[in-house]
């Protein structure tokens, strides 16, 4: 193997002449003097299509290539501007790096594997980069990836969900495919157009496709139900039997905070000390029970523990308005383990029991419930949930903690696409 030959394996470059290798001893690094071979020159940067000579530019530039050992390395080049027919004078392709980047493909390959495996910490020390750095080294990546797959071929049940990424209210609208597991869009915001920009997406991808989609699941939004009974009128919509139940569990929390509250009315309190100038007022007796009560009110009866199945006895002996809200959420938690031929019937008896109750939030409740009836029931007949999207979503902030949050939300995005996209990043030369 010639020298030329084994310095573009050590590089990781194609289609590249090698003219020079110098070891810069006052920086301490290797340079590699570089050029296109004579078919890849004369291409514009951004479209590839051939140009004709421009000018020479701002005049030779440098590309931070993968180390070799513990020596940084880095390939130099001059960088003329060609005359595209599109886009006018732009910086010539080249093809060992990505237009405007200042790293070569196999440095931009190797960041973005080690982003899905690592915390943000590991990749910013192995490879001697900021964080920022690597935020736009993978939105690149995965715009490069995305342009080359159908990301939305064969989409047929889908679930649509919003998730906070930052405080101060930012937030992610994710469309998952239950078919295959994967994230298939995502975009700031959680909005009526927001969602609207993601079937613009996906018809603007095959014409038709809107009506092609079967399911949808979501959790009860206005704003998501009214976008795809508009868009996709033909898809089945089912609610989220977890965020129904959780309508419900919200109820009883309800109910139970009223009862702390009358107890610690009726006395049930005393004085504790003082801070910050303030006196410091506890519950005791009863309303202190009712404050440890939660836990046990809140759990699936058969993951009770003994001392949370004697709490809920108490309950049911002491406080019958209270026991009646927690028979109540659990009677809609069974609703969704019947067979859809005894779901139908089995939630209008519930219905129908919680507009009597003479519990205000339960009768608020049952009249959401009233209102998605139709989506309920399909949740239960065709056995779909938002799990899985609840699944990703956690992966989602499993990413944002490992990368101790990110500035910008296309960053996040990439990240999670590249990572729950089903279409990871390989290493360089593997």
């Amino acid at each position: 193997m010639r020298n030329a030959s084994l310095w573009r394996a050590l590089l990781g470059v194609e289609n590249t002449v090698i003219e020079d290798i110098e070891f810069d001893e006052l920086e301490e690094v290797v340079v590699a003097h570089v050029r296109p071979r004579r078919a890849a020159r004369g291409r514009c940067g951004r479209c590839g299509a051939r140009a004709s000579w421009y000018d020479p530019g701002e005049g030779r530039r440098r590309w931070r290539g993968l180390d070799l050992g513990t020596v940084e390395v880095f390939l130099e080049a001059d960088a003329p501007r060609v005359n595209c027919p599109t886009h006018g004078p732009t910086v010539r392709q080249v093809p060992w790096a990505r237009h405007s980047a200042g790293h070569t493909l196999a440095f931009d390959q190797q960041v973005a594997w080690l982003a899905t495996q690592c915390s943000k910490s590991a990749v910013t020390q192995l490879m001697r980069i900021a964080w920022r750095t690597v935020g736009a080294i993978i939105t690149r990546v995965w715009a490069d990836t995305a342009a080359g797959i159908d990301a939305f071929a064969g989409l047929r049940r889908i679930g649509i969900d919003e998730i906070s990424y930052k405080r101060k209210h930012k937030y992610l609208t994710v469309v998952v495919d239950h078919d295959t597991g994967r994230l298939v869009w995502a975009k700031a915001g959680r909005e009526r157009a927001t969602l609207e920009e993601f079937f613009d997406v996906l018809e603007a991808s095959g014409e038709g496709r809107c009506a092609q989609v079967t399911h949808v699941t979501a959790d009860g939004a206005e704003w998501i139900a009214n976008v795809v009974r508009e868009r996709c009128p033909q898809a089945v919509r089912c609610a989220d039997p977890f965020h129904v139940v959780g309508w419900a569990t919200d109820a009883l929390d309800v109910v139970r905070r009223d009862a702390w509250n009358d107890a610690r009315r009726a006395g049930n309190t005393k004085v504790y000390g003082w801070a910050a100038g303030r006196r410091l007022v506890v519950s005791t007796g009863h309303a202190r029970a009712l404050k440890n009560a939660r836990y046990a009110l809140w759990k699936n009866p058969e993951n009770l523990t003994e001392n949370q199945q004697a709490k809920l006895q108490w309950i049911a002996q002491t406080d019958p308005r209270l026991y009646r809200a927690y028979l109540l959420k659990e009677g809609l938690r069974t609703v969704f383990r019947l067979p859809p031929e005894e779901a139908a019937e089995a939630l209008d008896r519930w219905i129908a029991w919680a507009r009597r109750c003479r519990i205000e939030s339960f009768v608020k409740i049952q009249q959401r419930i009233a209102k998605h009836r139709a989506e309920i029931l399909a949740a239960i007949d065709h056995g779909l949930s938002n799990g899985l999207v609840e699944s990703v979503n956690t992966k989602i902030r499993l990413i944002t903690r490992m990368a101790f949050g990110f500035r910008s939300s296309d960053a996040l995005i990439a990240l999670a696409m590249l990572n729950l996209g089903g279409h990871r990043p390989g290493l360089p030369g593997r």
